[in-house]
């Protein structure tokens, strides 16, 4: 299997027909949004798709949607969707300079190994690639997802019931079999009919239970709970690598239980079968239980894919109280700025229904209090914009803050970027029904989104993606307006390492940074008050050395405080402007 490479980007427009067989036209690029975007990605517009870098290796597939701009991973093609130049290959990936350690395994990584295997696989007898291996490890690692509690508290009542049956008169009989908590979670998720069951009280015994002695959650999908882009990446490649596993050496497939156990599962949704069908792709049926003949070595990554940098993520240790003292001692302790407009608020009962939250799919309790976040992201927002301006929601979600912000700032262009077609289409539909001429849709990874704008704004992002929207406004020279979250999810990446700040890499070590993340999110109404507080502390903590960290580049930042406070649990707001 050969691979092509253009040596120079080129744009091209493609018109699809039925056979994806397409003509390739030169021409530049009239849209802005296309042009913004870094590879891979495409853009459709009166069924014509737009690649502005045909260097790289993409899949071609029939749009649902036009006006709409999408990333591209991992592809399958019938050979001449590129005019011929990408003919005969079915394998293909992204380059990309910079990535997570996970997007590269799955989307860089994984395909290389398997091509590689694919092109000789006897001369791989018994070795399995080191990316293959790190999958199957990373399968077998604790699930970590917003707001867990729950889950995980729903898992132990499933496992105390499970245990006195087994204490019953039949001890040695197996308890009956049932979907466990995680698969029963991913199923709802990805039912468009699922109804949410009725809130229900824990027993007494259950709440009273630590949450750090809760079960861990097990993968269900690649991801973790839920199933994602990243499982339909990963299926043509693992699919065509235990074809080969099985022709070629069996034996070795009893060292995969994990990933076996992942094709088997999304071998159960019946889209995946239907689409599987579709491309022609026979899915195998196999079994971690297999019976396999023993094997003469273990299976061994080679010395070439050994190579590379890894990030070695240190174990999370410790309380907050000597980190606290520490920095104490060291003269940094959080401080909030003052709120400059706490009264201020979206007249919501003028606008139309379409612009209000309350029309989305959440309780009247939660709708209210995202008015009062959004109050709060607006207000800051209104503080800098001028006309002309164009504002960039990352991580947009449904479009809570992108269409109030088109709505109340009509002399501003506002672009959503988020990587969740399904959430964009309820964005896309509700500014329809406004009319509004002023926003845009890009469906991406937010650092995919290279273009220029003046000010950048996201709501509760998650985790890191908080510091990918602070680097992307610092790298345009922008001002932002940031509410940060998931502080427990923050993680030295290949990209960014914390602390960030000089004074804090000066005081803390990764590890002590680490446990301000980790009581950073202790901010839950369910805990008690004084826990909230030393979670609030911490969250102010990290929320600072990010904010000095942005100063250095020459901003003016303030971190300060949602009004009311109550409105979320992660309620600190980052407001930066550039200052030279």
């Amino acid at each position: 299997m050969q691979l092509n490479y253009r040596s120079k980007p080129t744009k091209r427009v493609f018109f699809p027909s039925k056979s994806f067989s397409q003509k390739a036209l030169t021409r530049d690029f009239s849209n802005s949004k296309a042009l913004a975007c870094c590879v891979p990605q495409l853009y459709m517009q009166n069924r014509a798709l737009l690649v502005p870098h045909s260097s790289l290796k993409l899949l071609f597939v029939q749009p649902r949607s036009e006006g709409h701009v999408f990333p591209v991973s991992t592809l399958h093609s019938n050979g001449d969707a590129c005019g011929g130049d990408l003919a005969g290959e079915n394998l293909f990936h992204m380059l990309l300079e910079t990535v997570s350690q996970w997007t590269r395994l799955c989307e860089l990584d994984i395909p290389s190994a398997v091509e590689e295997h694919l092109r000789n696989p006897e001369d791989q007898m018994y070795r399995l690639p080191a990316a293959v291996l790190n999958l199957e490890k990373r399968l077998g690692e604790p699930v970590k997802v917003h707001n867990d509690d729950k889950i995980r508290r729903q898992k132990l009542q499933q496992q105390k019931k499970s245990d006195s049956r087994l204490k019953g008169p039949n001890t040695e009989m197996e308890s009956p079999s049932h979907p466990g908590v995680e698969l029963s979670a991913a199923l709802a998720k990805l039912s468009a009919d699922a109804v949410s069951a009725p809130a229900t009280r824990e027993r007494s015994d259950i709440r009273k239970v630590k949450t750090t002695d809760l079960p861990e959650l097990e993968h269900v999908f690649a991801e973790g709970l839920y199933f994602t882009l990243t499982d339909v990446v990963l299926l043509p490649c693992i699919h065509q690598y235990l074809i080969s596993l099985q022709k070629h050496t069996p034996s070795t497939l009893s060292h995969l239980p994990l990933l076996l156990r992942w094709y088997q599962r999304v071998q159960e949704l019946p889209s995946v079968l239907r689409a599987a069908k579709d491309c022609g792709m026979a899915l195998l049926s196999l079994s971690t239980a297999d019976p396999c003949p023993p094997q003469p070595e273990n299976p061994q990554p080679s010395g070439a894919e050994q190579e590379g940098p890894q990030l070695e993520q240190e174990p999370f240790i410790g309380g907050p109280r000597p980190t606290l003292t520490k920095l104490q001692e060291n003269g940094i302790d959080a401080v909030y700025s003052a709120h400059p407009c706490p009264t201020w608020t979206v007249d919501w009962e003028s606008l139309p229904a379409a612009v209000n939250p309350t029309e989305g799919k959440m309780s009247d309790a939660r709708a209210v209090r995202k008015q009062q976040q959004l109050n709060n992201l607006v207000a800051m927002v209104t503080e800098l914009a001028h006309p002309g301006h164009t504002v960039v929601d990352f991580c947009s979600g449904g479009g809570h803050v992108g269409i109030v912000l088109a709505y109340t700032l009509p002399k501003c262009q506002v672009i959503l970027i988020e990587n969740k077609e399904e959430s964009l289409v309820r964005a896309r539909d509700r500014s329809a029904q406004l009319g509004l001429t002023n926003i845009g849709f890009v469906q991406a990874n937010l650092d995919y989104f290279t273009g220029n704008f003046n000010i950048g704004v996201a709501l509760h992002a998650c985790g890191v993606a908080t510091d990918m929207v602070l680097d992307r406004c610092l790298q345009a020279r922008a001002g932002f307006v940031i509410s940060p979250c998931c502080y427990g999810f923050i993680q030295n990446t290949l990209k960014f390492n914390f602390p960030k700040s000089a004074r804090f890499t000066e005081t803390l070590s990764y590890k002590e940074h680490m446990v301000l993340c980790r009581f950073a999110d202790q901010t839950a109404v369910s805990l008690p008050p004084e826990r909230r507080l030393i979670g609030k502390r911490c969250m102010g903590l990290v929320d600072l050395d990010r904010s000095w960290a942005a100063e250095t580049h020459g901003y003016s930042v303030r971190v300060m405080t949602m009004v009311p406070e109550g409105c979320s649990p992660k309620n600190n707001m980052l407001v930066g402007i550039p200052t030279r």
